[in-house]
């Protein structure tokens, strides 16, 4: 497998660097790790203004550092079984690991939940959401320095199918117990101001619509634990309903999982959106780490990355 680790030495990153070593990689793995410098800019450059007001020889300290911290990980992280190499990357963070997840054809990109700028209250920064958003491969959020079981959640979506085939395809997952979840989700009816002739047969039409939803969850749940199980995973499986995420995230912390593997959008989801609502409240929301899937990622890097930070937060 081909791993690349965003590490900025922040205590998210020790995390993902923590997980990244602990997680049983197949032999001949290549593990990659980067560390990337942004600009610092005069705050009266103009956005055509891209050049650093670091002094050459602030610059070479900085950039020594950044190689020295580097160079640790790379040791902690080095294994006869595997090569592990290390690089300093220029520019914009998120884009810059994007941009080498591609060139490097990473199969994941591991990063920390929060790096040095982001707020603390906030679960994940903004440069590991738009790695999320844009990687052309799965990512992982690191937020614990194991892995001992999973969640996985499904919709039978692309991206959730894209999803289960990681969890059946790769090594990592031999041993690890997932328990397959998939939610129903039904809105309940706006009743204010129906007439009350009318009241009963929505409710009624609620109840039905409910029925059918969770028969159909049970068996997406019942079908992807089967297809895994054949996979040779240990797997067992449930159907909730209620709130996706919160129900995902409930489940998760209900049974000690460390880990959640879903798909970025479901089957309601826009698909101008980058990633989906559950997705994303889930991300917010959960302290485990989370394998975030797209699908069709067999021809991600395929993609151009142009116009990656426009939406940088």
């Amino acid at each position: 497998m081909r791993v690349l680790l965003g590490y900025d030495g922040s205590a998210g990153a020790a995390e993902a660097a923590a997980l990244t070593e602990a997680i049983p990689w197949p032999s001949e793995s290549v593990l990659r790790v980067v560390s990337v410098i942004e600009p610092i800019l005069s705050p009266m450059s103009g956005p055509w203004d891209r050049g650093s007001v670091l002094s050459p020889e602030l610059d070479a300290a900085i950039t020594a550092s950044a190689n020295e911290t580097l160079r640790e990980v790379v040791e902690r992280l080095a294994s006869p079984a595997r090569s592990v190499d290390g690089n300093v990357l220029r520019g914009r963070a998120a884009s810059s690991i994007v941009d080498d997840a591609r060139d490097f054809r990473a199969d994941v990109v591991i990063v920390g939940s929060r790096g040095h700028g982001a707020i603390a209250t906030l679960l994940l920064g903004s440069v590991s959401s738009e790695v999320v958003d844009h990687a052309p491969c799965p990512v992982l959020v690191a937020r614990g320095r194991s892995l001992s079981q999973a969640v996985f959640a499904t919709d039978d979506s692309p991206s959730a199918q894209a999803a289960e085939a990681i969890l059946a395809r790769w090594p990592v997952f031999a041993g690890l117990p997932i328990h397959v979840l998939s939610v129903a989700e039904v809105v309940h009816p706006w009743t204010t101001g129906i007439a009350p002739t009318m009241y009963g047969q929505v409710l009624d039409a609620y109840a039905a619509e409910l029925r059918e939803s969770k028969a159909q969850h049970q068996r997406i749940a019942t079908d992807a634990a089967g297809r895994l199980r054949e996979s040779g995973r240990r797997v067992d499986s449930e159907m909730r309903d209620g709130d996706a995420a919160g129900e995902i995230i409930a489940v998760a912390q209900k049974r000690g999982a460390d880990l959640i593997v879903l798909g970025s959008r479901g089957r309601t989801g826009l698909t101008r959106l980058l990633l989906g609502s559950v997705a994303r409240n889930v991300l917010s929301g959960s302290t485990a780490s989370i394998l975030v899937v797209h699908e069709q990622i067999e021809n991600a890097h395929d993609t151009k990355s142009a116009g990656v930070g426009a939406a940088a937060n």
